[in-house]
């Protein structure tokens, strides 16, 4: 355990940031999953809509620095790919 002021502060906000980052990077699974969920039961309007929502929490995840930019965009790519395969 700590003894040093800054490094209790340092302990509290790691574990602050370590959450936030959980919280963003379990809703962005979550908006993948329900994208691709959309793909296999074949409703190209509810996945379009999906795939939108699914693009917003990848930009704001790499944003906040969750995830890296270039997986950011890969992601997307695939994701966009597996959309334009299902026309």
């Amino acid at each position: 355990m700590a003894n040093i002021k800054s490094a209790k502060k340092r302990i509290k906000v790691t574990a602050n940031k370590t959450l936030r980052n959980k919280m963003i990077k379990s809703a962005l699974k979550t908006e993948i999953k329900n994208f691709e969920a959309s793909i296999v039961a074949g409703n190209k309007e509810e996945a379009t809509a999906a795939f939108s929502k699914t693009a917003k929490a990848l930009d704001m995840a790499c944003t906040k620095g969750v995830v890296h930019k270039n997986m950011a965009a890969r992601k997307k790519s695939r994701l966009a790919a597996k959309l334009n395969a299902m026309a």
